[in-house]
């Protein structure tokens, strides 16, 4: 599962696309014009974004400089109608990772999608375990000795989140940034509130908890008995 953008001032385009890759279980926002990508995209960390060249106010290949000149690192699909050789040139000198002339086919777009994650996930293991817990994220599903555990979507991506940085401690507003929409109203109850449901569906009675809190500062996964 992964956390996507998608910039796109066409609405029912936009409908589309975010309903095709939330078939997939990804966490998918959507904003309509340039300044409000910058927006999200200065608070917010992503996995992949689908970034419409023409926008209003500040153009795809504007908004694609900036966020790879501040280190953004995140894989970038362009979208335009602009077919020339020179167009795609422009786009991946200015950061995109790929490009995708309109109009297109919503299932040649997610595949594109998958073909970026992957790449990016050749770098990163794909399951993890964690005491008696198992995690396989490209099946999303954990389980529990054996016994599958059903996650809702925002606590198996807050799961994922901890077992791919297991050594640090996040707080609250960390985890907000990296696991909840952006224009989401979630707050440090929230964090808590997901925390609760985590350890009570994985953690073993009188064992040591997979996420613990560190007082004062925020919460980091629990290995080997820590």
């Amino acid at each position: 599962m992964a956390k996507i953008l998608i910039v796109e001032d066409e609405k029912d385009l936009a409908t589309l696309v975010a309903g095709w890759l939330r078939r997939d279980h990804h966490l998918v926002e959507v904003v309509h014009d340039g300044g409000e990508a910058l927006n999200h995209l200065m608070v917010s960390d992503y996995d992949l974004i689908v970034l419409d060249w023409m926008l209003p106010g500040i153009t795809g290949i504007d908004i694609c400089q900036s966020y790879r000149s501040h280190g953004g690192n995140a894989s970038v699909i362009m979208l335009t109608a602009r077919e020339s050789l020179m167009d795609k040139e422009v786009g991946f000198a200015a950061g995109a990772d790929d490009y995708l002339t309109k109009p297109f086919e919503l299932k040649e777009l997610a595949m594109r999608v998958k073909a970026q994650l992957r790449r990016a996930e050749t770098t990163k293991h794909t399951s993890f375990v964690i005491h008696d817990v198992e995690i396989d994220i490209n099946e999303h599903r954990v389980t529990k000795n054996g016994d599958e555990v059903y996650l809702l979507p925002k606590e198996f991506r807050l799961l994922e989140f901890f077992v791919r940085h297991p050594n640090r401690v996040f707080s609250a507003e960390e985890l907000i940034s990296a696991v909840w929409e952006s224009d989401s109203i979630a707050q440090n109850d929230s964090v808590r509130g997901h925390v609760t449901r985590l350890r009570k569906k994985l953690d073993t009675p009188g064992g040591a908890s997979i996420i613990l809190t560190v007082h004062g500062v925020g919460y980091r996964l629990g290995l080997d008995g820590r």
